[in-house]
């Protein structure tokens, strides 16, 4: 296996995306070298989509219904990689990787590896639309 491959499939853990300054230029920056990409977390369908639509990210997967481990295990069986790699921020996150085979990489170390800004506190989350106020609007 090349650790410089891009023979990869990356999975995001939803909460280790919401740490990052711009979830939409990491993911748009991954896509670059990894052939499939999504995120999964253990919350709900509807806030993993949430969060996705509203940072624009397209995902070639996600969890839905199902929690982190069947969604990495179902992943796995779809598609075919040369590796398997989940970015993290918890140590229930890495022994979720361990135990399906993937590889577990913290999101410190990923965001570093690749130049990825982590937010800076609760300021970074900002709407871009927030202050857009329209005359035109009833």
């Amino acid at each position: 296996m090349d650790p410089g491959s891009s023979d990869m499939t990356l999975a995001f853990e939803l909460e280790a995306l919401k740490e990052l300054a711009d979830p939409n230029a990491v993911i748009n920056d991954a896509r670059q070298w990894t052939k499939y990409l999504g995120v999964v977390s253990e919350k709900p369908t509807y806030v993993v989509t949430n969060f996705t639509r509203k940072h624009r990210i397209r995902q070639d997967f996600f969890s839905g219904p199902r929690g982190v481990t069947e969604s990495l295990e179902n992943v796995k069986d779809q598609f075919d990689t040369e590796r398997y790699v989940l970015v993290g921020n918890s140590e229930d996150v890495e022994d979720i990787a361990a135990d399906v085979g993937w590889e577990y990489l913290p999101l410190s170390d990923a965001a570093e590896a690749a130049e990825w800004d982590i937010a800076g506190g609760e300021g970074d989350d900002v709407d871009p639309f927030q202050d857009d106020e329209r005359d035109d609007w009833p």
